[in-house]
């Protein structure tokens, strides 16, 4: 695998095979950590049916699963792109066929997918995908580009919305095809090096890649519809959960505050129990959410504008409290390799996008202006 480096430092390559070496050991690891949830039923708890090797629980229980799943400081999940967003969207819009097949897989932690929406010149906008698949017999030949592809560089399979209409405008003429991902020669995957030096997102080039016709999830041309009901499941218990791992991050930060002595500073000490109040708020609104209370049309799009500006506010005062001290890396590093970050670096760095993806904070604002607001809709030409 050429990856342009010409350097003949035979030090430098051997950075660089032992950081491909732990790339592949860690994605082993993940893949065994699926399996191993699987194996005990941990896996498919908040599907509406079971029968699929899951079983399912209330509420309640979801969410006391998933706040002391990350209390405990298990590892981060390999397989949440198919247990909470493709599998209760083939619950609701799939054939009996798609969910036979695809469910009992995804409750085993055997099969790994990712999620192929945006693209570079639809992002937010998603209605401008480009993404083509053409009918050929009993498949779809699929070509275009996907970008900010969480996990793909592990996946084995992708949904992948494509315009299956050429003629249709918009949001119109647009199909879900679940597509395999090891498809040498058609289906390509480019992690993107991140801030943080890591490779989470990825491009994706798809170049005759092949759908079976059978695996159109809610039938050609409804697209749209399935696409958003899946984009509804994004948010939820997993919420709470998340915001467990913020409680848990703003703790080290005010550790890290005490220990350097800039909790004394009255003005950061006024953002730190700023941050703390607005994260109780957060939580008291997602338990009020989930319970059933009134959420209105933008409920979602507030929830996420209101967590990434705190999360980034968060990843601000983690490198303030430390001064000077926060530019320092924990290790030696040398150009090409992959550089060392503490966790409050990482915190810092990766918390940048949190306004970015799963919706950006502009198109979140514009949703509630027109959805909630009743505010005239931004032109978004010819539909």
């Amino acid at each position: 695998m050429d990856f342009g480096f010409t350097a003949e430092d035979e030090d430098f390559r051997a950075e660089v095979r032992a950081w491909l070496a732990e790339r592949v050991d860690a994605t082993m690891e993940r893949r065994a950590w699926e399996r191993a949830l699987g194996a005990a039923g941990w896996i498919g708890l908040g599907w509406p049916e079971s029968g699929y090797g899951n079983r399912t629980a209330t509420l309640t229980q979801q969410v006391v699963w998933a706040e002391e799943y990350s209390r405990s400081g298990a590892p981060p999940r390999s397989g949440h792109i198919g247990e909470n967003l493709l599998a209760p969207t083939l619950l609701a819009h799939g054939s009996e066929e798609q969910k036979s097949r695809f469910l009992p897989p995804i409750a085993a932690g055997e099969e790994l997918w990712c999620q192929g929406y945006s693209e570079p010149g639809a992002g937010s906008d998603l209605a401008g995908v480009r993404t083509v698949a053409v009918r050929e017999g009993d498949h779809y030949r699929i070509s275009g580009q996907k970008i900010w592809t969480s996990l793909a560089h592990e996946a084995d399979w992708c949904f992948v919305l494509a315009r299956t209409d050429p003629d249709a405008r918009r949001h119109h003429g647009l199909s879900l095809l679940l597509v395999p991902m090891d498809q040498p020669g058609r289906t390509e995957v480019r992690p993107i090096r991140q801030l943080t030096g890591t490779s989470e997102f990825n491009e994706v080039f798809f170049d005759g890649a092949r759908a079976r016709v059978e695996h159109v999830v809610g039938g050609e041309g409804n697209g749209w519809r399935v696409a958003m009901s899946l984009l509804g499941f994004e948010r939820g218990v997993s919420t709470l959960a998340q915001q467990i791992g913020f409680a848990r991050e703003l703790a080290e930060v005010l550790d890290a505050a005490v220990a350097t002595g800039a909790v004394d500073d009255p003005v950061l000490r006024a953002r730190l129990v700023r941050q703390w109040a607005e994260l109780r708020v957060m939580r008291w609104n997602a338990l009020r959410t989930l319970g059933g209370g009134p959420a209105g049309p933008g409920a979602p799009s507030v929830a996420k504008l209101l967590w990434a500006a705190w999360h980034q506010r968060l990843g601000e005062l983690a490198v303030e409290v430390r001064g000077a001290a926060a530019a320092v890396g924990p290790a030696d590093w040398s150009p090409g390799s992959p550089y060392p970050l503490d966790a409050a670096q990482h915190l810092f760095l990766f918390s940048r996008a949190d306004t970015i993806y799963g919706g950006s904070d502009q198109i979140q604002r514009t949703i509630i202006a027109e959805r909630v607001l009743g505010l005239p809709a931004e032109p978004k030409g010819a539909v």
